[in-house]
């Protein structure tokens, strides 16, 4: 496996931006994590936390980890697209680097903890045709449980990420109604994993995640074990995810 430190020239948020990336080495094919960050992390965090690479290896997999900064993965209602960067511009841009880096759904996957779990959950119900499956970790999924309980309303990122309460609700940035927006419009999901510590205070996002999922008949594995939300926890259960890659063939 290969370790690189990337930069270049993102023309969507009209700056430099730095990529981390680990790549099989003499590979011409191969699957991808498209792997994402919390809210106060960035994209080293994987790397410096957790054995990630390490599992990436035993099944021979890309790991493509953005700095996205403290964005949501959103286009921000005062601020960068992000998420046009993360869905558009850096897959683009990353398979112009790596011959080996498939566009096809069966060889794309992607996941994140907290801020990083809404991003992958954000991606993979806007764009279900791309990815083979989706996962998240301590997801902040809940916007609104994160404004009424958790006390994102007391902070500043909220309207420039989001705007108001009335644009965010039904939007898409709900992960909630895309789901339902996706239901009604028989989309073909992702494969949908989810898991979260029965310590950790955001909890209630992924339990009303779930509870949306089992209303609408949207198969999703979830886990719910000892734990906060800590690296600790995030090294534990990246591994099964990773794990199953192997299982999507064309």
């Amino acid at each position: 496996m290969s370790f690189m430190q990337i930069s270049f020239f993102s023309d969507t948020l009209g700056r430099e931006i730095a990529v981390d990336a680990v790549i099989p080495q003499g590979a011409d094919h191969y699957k991808t994590v498209w792997l994402l960050h919390g809210l106060s992390d960035n994209h080293t965090a994987w790397q410096r936390y957790t054995r990630v690479e390490q599992f990436a290896a035993r099944v021979g997999a890309a790991l493509v980890m953005p700095n996205c900064d403290r964005s949501f993965y959103t286009d921000m209602a005062y601020g960068d697209s992000y998420f046009t960067f993360l869905t558009e511009e850096l897959p683009a841009v990353m398979r112009g680097f790596f011959r080996g880096m498939s566009d096809r759904r069966e060889d794309n996957f992607i996941a994140g903890l907290s801020m990083g779990g809404y991003g992958a959950f954000k991606a993979a119900l806007t764009f279900p045709e791309r990815y083979a499956a989706a996962c998240s970790l301590s997801g902040a999924l809940d916007i609104r449980f994160m404004l009424d309980e958790y006390g994102l309303r007391d902070n500043s990122l909220f309207p420039l990420i989001f705007g108001s309460e009335e644009e965010f609700v039904g939007s898409g940035n709900d992960l909630f109604a895309l789901l339902e927006k996706d239901v009604r419009d028989h989309k073909a999901l992702p494969d949908l994993f989810m898991s979260c510590g029965t310590e950790d205070p955001i909890i209630p996002c992924s339990r009303r995640f779930f509870e949306l999922c089992g209303k609408l008949n949207v198969p999703i594995d979830y886990t719910e074990s000892p734990g906060v939300h800590n690296w600790a926890y995030w090294n534990e259960r990246i591994e099964p995810f990773i794990n199953i890659l192997p299982k999507y063939e064309p």
